[in-house]
Formats: structure tokens, C-alpha cells, sequence
């Protein structure tokens, strides 16, 4: 078995090839640009830990995580331009550096290019594997339209973010456990835990990293603590605090949304712990943690085939930036 660090050095290994033609040049290479800066590669790394689960991995592993990663990266380039965001870690995002037409058809070749991938595998559960491919394709897309429509409404309820948030990062984590189970010849079973694991796994993920955006130390989060207070941002926090919070905060919060930055964040930090949100999220997170080594715990093989993916659980839910 190897450990998600073995398994992700090798995966950027193979990553690291071009998967572009080089002409046109003004479409490939902001492809290439845009690749080179990197990631955790979290999403086609689960894939084969997905797959070594239940076996040795295969080849056809190596296609789909390149494929996972490539639309991966695909969405990541065109929510940079709905964002309007200048920059994606630390770097220009390809909007901002080759204009938006461009990242808009640059996006688009890397997800034809993932494609093409998937169509070089050789399993004969080609059909399910594309079927749960596509349906989380459509799936993060529905995410992403429901993340941009609440901008515009004044209150969210909890049911409905959790729902978003399980759409736009829950489902590929899980749907790439789940290929990766398939490819290892998992049974139905199986498979549905695998895919519970990542859907918990997702969620957690992002509640800590709500958190982590109020309460994480700025010399190591790597962007402006208190960044979504500033934006406006519905986030776990401020959806709770909105459902909890007496007349006087909520005139306090509308107050706050045209005050200067550091009084914004100042405010909003004191009326969540006010309403004790603080600590109702660090709970909401341990939920959902447990619930993601539930899922792993029932996962039918040996205890010892389980422990690089425990670790990679631990790894992710316990960073405190």
C-alpha cells in the first residue's frame, strides 16, 4: 500500500507531461500555464487510493485521475472568471493574464482533453465509470449555479448551503473513491460506502475551511484571514449566526456590511461568538469527521489496506490553516 505523499508525487510525476498540443499556441499554452501552478491533486490521488483499496493499481487508474484532475482544473478556470478573481495561488489566474475569452475555451479543451483520457481505459465497467463521471460533472456545475445565486439572496438556510456545498466539492471527492473502487472490482456495497467516506470527507472539508478562513493564523493560511467577512460571503458561520442572532445583532450585521474592513471582521468575530457559532461549527465539523471514518471503518476490506486513507483523512481535517 502506499501513502497519499508516495502516491501523489507520483501521479504529478506523470501529470507533469504535456497533454496539449502546441498549436495554437494561444490556446495551449495558457492550458499549460495554468496546469503548472500546481495543487494538492487531492481529487486524482483519492482515485487510486480508491483503486489500491481493492487492488493493485491499474492502468486505466492513471487515465482517470488525469482525467479527474483535468476537469478538475477546468472548473477551477472558469469560476476564476465568474469569481472575477485576479489571482489563484498567488499567481494570475488565465482570465487576468489571456482575457477571458481565451481561459473560457482554454477551460474548455482541458475538459475534452480529460475526455479523451477516459476513452483510453480498457475496463469493462466503462459504461457505470462514465455514467458517474458525467453525473458529477452535471452535479458541480448545478453546485457552482447555486453557490452564485446565493450571492444575490439575503438569507440562506442551512439545509439548502449544506446541499451547495455537497454539490460543488462533496460529490468529486467521492465520485473519484468511487471510480477508483470500481476499477479495484469493489462490490455494490462497497462502493456506496467509498462514495459516503468522500461525500463526509468533502463536507467536513469545508467547514473547516470556513472556519479556518474567521479563526486560522494569517502567517500560514496563505490568504487574508477574515477574507468571506470581508466579501460578504455566505458561509457556514454567518448562515448559522443569521438563523440565531437577536434583533440588536442583526442591526448590528447590517450596520457592519458597510463598515471599514478591520471593523467589519472585528464585529462579525464578537457577534459569532456571541451567538456561540464559534464552537456550534467546530462541532458541525467533528460530525461530519466522524461520520467520514464511519464510512471508512465499514469499508468490507483489511483494517491495514485502510490506513494510507485514515491517514489522508487525518492529514486533511486537523490542519489548522
Amino acid at each position: 500500500m502506499h501513502s497519499f505523499e508516495d502516491l501523489s508525487l507520483a501521479f504529478a510525476n506523470r501529470f507533469n507531461d504535456r497533454h496539449f498540443p502546441t498549436q495554437p499556441a494561444t490556446l495551449y499554452d495558457p492550458a499549460v500555464y495554468f496546469l503548472g501552478l500546481g495543487g494538492k491533486r487531492i481529487r486524482p490521488v483519492l482515485c487510486l487510493m480508491g483503486n489500491e483499496l481493492f487492488g493493485t493499481i491499474e492502468d486505466d487508474a492513471w487515465h482517470l485521475a488525469t482525467a479527474i484532475e483535468l476537469f478538475h482544473n477546468f472548473t477551477l478556470i472558469h469560476d476564476d472568471i465568474m469569481d472575477k478573481a485576479p489571482l489563484r495561488r498567488g499567481m494570475q489566474t488565465v482570465h487576468d493574464k489571456y482575457g477571458t475569452p481565451t481561459a473560457i475555451l482554454t477551460g474548455d479543451v482541458m475538459m475534452v482533453v480529460g475526455y479523451e483520457y477516459i476513452s483510453r481505459i480498457q475496463s469493462p465497467n466503462i459504461r457505470k465509470i462514465m455514467q458517474l463521471y458525467n453525473q458529477t460533472a452535471v452535479k458541480v456545475c448545478e453546485g457552482q449555479q447555486l453557490d452564485m445565486d446565493f450571492e444575490s439572496r439575503e438569507r440562506v438556510t442551512m439545509e439548502e448551503y449544506l446541499h451547495m456545498i455537497e454539490l460543488k466539492t462533496s460529490v468529486l471527492l467521492a465520485a473519484s473513491l468511487q471510480i477508483g473502487s470500481i476499477l479495484g472490482g469493489a462490490g455494490l456495497n462497497n462502493q456506496q460506502t467509498i462514495y459516503n467516506l468522500g461525500r463526509n470527507l468533502g463536507l467536513a472539508f469545508q467547514i473547516q475551511d470556513d472556519y479556518l478562513d474567521c479563526y486560522g493564523d494569517a502567517s500560514k493560511f496563505g490568504k487574508q484571514v477574515g477574507g468571506d467577512i470581508i466579501s460578504g460571503k455566505k458561509t457556514f458561520l454567518l448562515i448559522k449566526t443569521l438563523e440565531v442572532a437577536s434583533e440588536a445583532q442583526l442591526k448590528e450585521i447590517k450596520r457592519l456590511e458597510q463598515a471599514p474592513p478591520a471593523e467589519k471582521v472585528a464585529g462579525m468575530l464578537a457577534i459569532f461568538h456571541a451567538c456561540g457559532v464559534d464552537a456550534w461549527v467546530r462541532e458541525l465539523k467533528e460530525q461530519y469527521r466522524a461520520a467520514a471514518y464511519q464510512s471508512l471503518e465499514d469499508i468490507a476490506v483489511l483494517s491495514k489496506r485502510k490506513e494510507p486513507l485514515k491517514q489522508l483523512v487525518d492529514y486533511l481535517l486537523t490542519r489548522e490553516y
